[in-house]
């Protein structure tokens, strides 16, 4: 629904705030205005304000002065959470004499505006990803930075949990039913929403659970990537749900499944942006701190419904400003990777192991995204691992005492209880580490056993001088989250690795040779 108040239909204002003159601009200055169906954005100069249209939408009401004003005020308080730089302050339209001015202390308030910083177009994400310009470094920056937003998000138990989730559904539903026979097949309708509730139904209790520990906070709410732009060489997120705690208040993983559900859709259609949604999921568990990592590996069981939903809400959106035959089969694009999310993919257990320097984590993080469905395997590593016990992010360096046998035996006792936890949550699990001795290889196996899953384990190898030239390299440029240099190297060679029993992989090749030679030894028939 709409409707007005009283106040009018506020076109004098928005005649006031279309001109150069009201900014302190020139009169050759062009002001823009974007429109959408909540607001007008003017583009004045450096800066950009924000117009709240005076409508009441059932979900968002901005039908009276104090209403726009709460809203301004809120958005600006929880965008500065992701954008302070961008989200400055909020202006009074105020009227004087009969006359409109901007900001001042003199006159009444009509109106109330969001002052923000102009950036340019070019650098938003969804802008990078259609031109191709969006790069892996950029979506792992951003999805560090999306981990570390949420654990910082307010907590809020009143909300979330299977009720509200199946409320969501439902309304997607209802929309959906709209658009039925006219863009999308009553059938697909139907079948997502019955797989949906039979999901929800599935994971209640993991729903509830998660909201009663306080997973479910005042998230962004709409995280897809034309809401993150590029200031500075750094991702910044902006323009997060400011009008409603219902649609806001969700669990992390929903809001997280945003992002995910984006990058896999696009890289349907573009291979550019192949493994880029595998990469910000398993970037992402890499920032999370040791007291939540597993029950978030847990919460994975989630996963596929709230990608799925996340697909339905794109769906639905598209279809009602589908007015051409593109727009439809767009619309209907995104139903159909919504279903696709919620199929089945049987969980898997892939180890791969070898020295120092033999690029087993190229290798399990190049191997992790076609491991499963859209969103790949969890790849697991030791050395992040390590990070995390320790309490440190993953690229600072640890000292030697970490490194003993017994904080060693600690972090492949984290590694495979964790592997479990997200086995049993149904994802596809790469472990990555050392494996030097034939006790840990067997632990690994054992664990796929217990779990009843499938079982593969690669062994990489290559001559000590190409693992010494890698590592020396490696330690140099400090980007990688392993602290191993050439003498700990040196230790390793002197190894006895026991019979070894996994594919050996040659390592001195290429990475893209040696993705090759893996993925061959995955695709044959175990003995």
């Amino acid at each position: 629904m709409s409707a007005m108040t009283d106040e009018g239909t506020g076109a004098d204002i928005a005649a006031f705030l279309s001109r150069p003159e009201t900014y302190g601009l020139g009169a050759e200055d062009r002001i823009g205005c974007i429109e959408t169906h909540a607001s007008r954005v003017y583009l004045a100069g450096e800066h950009v304000y924000k117009l709240k249209k005076r409508v009441d939408f059932g979900f968002l009401d901005f039908t009276t002065l104090e209403k726009r004003h709460a809203a301004a005020e809120n958005e600006i308080a929880l965008n500065r959470r992701t954008a302070p730089d961008i989200y400055l302050r909020t202006v009074p339209v105020r009227r004087k004499d009969g006359e409109l001015r901007l900001g001042g202390h003199e006159g009444e308030i009509v109106d109330w505006l969001v002052e923000m910083r102009r950036f340019p177009a070019e650098g938003l994400f969804a802008r990078l990803a259609d031109e191709g310009r969006l790069t892996r470094d950029e979506i792992e920056t951003l999805a560090a930075d999306v981990a570390v937003f949420h654990a910082h998000a307010e907590v809020r138990r009143e909300r979330g949990g299977a009720a509200l989730f199946a409320r969501i559904v439902a309304g997607n539903d209802d929309n959906l039913k709209d658009s039925a026979g006219k863009v999308f097949e009553a059938e697909k309708v139907a079948r997502l929403k019955a797989e949906s509730d039979r999901l929800i139904a599935t994971h209640a209790a993991l729903l509830d659970g998660r909201r009663d520990a306080g997973f479910v906070r005042r998230c962004h709410g709409d995280l897809h990537l034309g809401n993150v732009t590029l200031i500075g060489n750094r991702p910044v997120i902006f323009d997060c749900i400011e009008f409603s705690d219902d649609i806001a208040s969700i669990d992390i993983l929903y809001d997280l499944a945003f992002l995910l559900m984006d990058l896999a859709f696009r890289a349907n259609t573009d291979a550019r942006l192949a493994g880029f949604a595998n990469r910000a999921l398993n970037v992402y568990l890499d920032h999370v701190g040791e007291e939540a990592i597993a029950p978030t590996l847990d919460g994975l069981a989630l996963l596929p419904l709230f990608v799925a939903t996340r697909a339905a809400v794109r769906a639905k959106v598209t279809a009602v400003i589908a007015d051409t035959e593109e727009k439809r089969d767009r619309s209907r694009s995104y139903l159909d990777f919504a279903l696709a999310a919620l199929g089945a993919s049987p969980p898997h257990l892939l180890a791969v192991g070898g020295l120092s320097g033999t690029g087993k984590s190229t290798l399990a993080a190049a191997l992790a995204p076609g491991l499963g469905g859209p969103l790949g395997a969890i790849h697991l590593r030791t050395d992040i691992i390590r990070k995390r016990l320790f309490h440190v992010s993953p690229l600072e360096r640890l000292p030697e005492a970490a490194y003993a046998k017994e904080v060693g035996r600690r972090v492949y006792d984290e590694m495979l209880k964790l592997a479990g936890v997200a086995l049993r949550a149904g994802m596809p699990v790469v472990v990555d580490a050392v494996f030097s001795r034939e006790g840990e290889r067997g632990r690994a196996e054992r664990l796929a056993a217990e779990t009843g899953v499938p079982f593969r384990g690669l062994w990489l190898e290559a001559p000590a001088t190409t693992l010494e030239a890698r590592v020396t390299a490696r330690t140099a440029e400090a980007r990688d989250p392993s602290d191993a240099d050439v003498r700990v190297l040196h230790q390793q060679l002197g190894y006895d690795l026991g019979l070894m029993r996994w594919a050996k992989v040659d390592a001195s090749a290429t990475p893209g040779e040696c993705l090759a030679c893996a993925m061959r030894l995955l695709e044959k028939p175990q003995d």
